[in-house]
């Protein structure tokens, strides 16, 4: 049925609810479980607008690489107390609908499983998120928006 399931993750609840989902998808399956997590790269043009002043001047996508990382290694963390057998983490920067329908392009999954609204969606989540729209609009492989 399934060899590789993608889910990507923002940190979001929509996110660790989707996760949860392909971990089961993986338990009935026996697919290798990926996890994704897209950084939106941010020029340092950008970063110098902000209101926000850290102590320790950071490069833009530095910082958002690292929250990135620790995003996937919760994620992880939290597939394997749900009993999934094995999983693997990966980190990209970009456009995430593009990113993820691009990784999943590429390692040949066979699923791709995100949550229905992420942390930039609007409050009352009445609508599907926008990452989630373009990814099922554009991946070759089914996808499941939960």
């Amino acid at each position: 049925m399934f060899r590789r399931i993608l889910a990507a993750v923002d940190g979001s609840k929509p996110a660790l609810y989707a996760l949860e989902k392909a971990v089961e998808f993986q338990k009935l399956t026996g697919a290798e479980l990926y996890i994704i997590c897209v950084f939106k790269h941010h020029s340092l043009f950008e970063a110098s607008l902000s209101m926000v002043r850290p102590q320790e001047l950071q490069i833009p996508d530095q910082a958002l690489t690292e929250y990135a990382r620790e995003v996937v290694e919760h994620a992880k963390q939290h597939a394997l107390e749900l009993g999934a057998p094995s999983v693997r983490g990966f980190v990209k920067g970009g456009r995430p609908s593009k990113a993820i329908v691009k990784f999943a392009k590429q390692h040949d999954v066979d699923l791709i499983v995100l949550g229905s609204r992420g942390t930039h969606s609007d409050k009352d989540g009445m609508v599907l998120g926008s990452v989630s729209q373009r990814v099922a609009s554009m991946a070759k492989c089914p996808t499941l928006v939960v």
